[in-house]
């Protein structure tokens, strides 16, 4: 039973092809870590080989003072020709999101790209999760579990604009 969803629109300055291709085509270590530049001291590990059934863990340490962040998932399905990839087993500890994760019993997250012309495109954000108590979120737990999704988007489109021809 989902207690509730969450959805956002992240318009970004890439092509979408290109954004696909960087961060979901092939699910790799390497393919994750190279897109993910930046985010302090980031590793990746990846249990599988990038089809669905693969585990992903990231480790993220933000800068001196901010606490670090784990987040693992499992991947459900991607449908390249559609640009939609969902994972589920989703946990999220440390840092900030973790005030809301931690009232979630499960989580998925799904992510569809879609053109929007100029050489940009959207990426749509939805997660449906379970609580641990049934209910909703509060708006204010939805903002900052939606807020790290759309941060590791933001990451994507930076170190693509930064460096587009290592991922075309």
């Amino acid at each position: 039973m989902v207690a509730g969803s969450i959805t956002e629109e992240v318009a970004l300055a890439v092509p979408a092809e290109l954004l696909w291709k960087a961060v979901f085509a092939t699910g790799d270590e390497s393919s994750m870590r190279n897109v993910l530049t930046g985010l302090s001291d980031m590793a990746v590990k990846v249990d599988g080989d990038g089809r669905p059934g693969s585990r992903y863990t990231l480790k993220f340490n933000p800068g001196v003072g901010a606490a670090t962040v784990h987040l693992k998932s499992r991947l459900v399905a991607r449908d390249d020709a559609a640009r939609v990839i969902t994972y589920d087993e989703v946990a999220v500890n440390g840092g900030e999101v973790p005030v809301a994760a931690a009232q979630l019993k499960s989580q998925v997250v799904q992510y569809k790209v879609d053109p929007t012309g100029a050489g940009g495109c959207v990426a749509k954000l939805l997660v449906e999760y379970e609580s641990l108590d049934g209910t909703p979120l509060s708006p204010a737990d939805e903002t900052k579990l939606i807020k790290g999704y759309v941060g590791l988007m933001k990451k994507v489109e930076e170190n693509i604009i930064a460096r587009p021809g290592e991922f075309a």
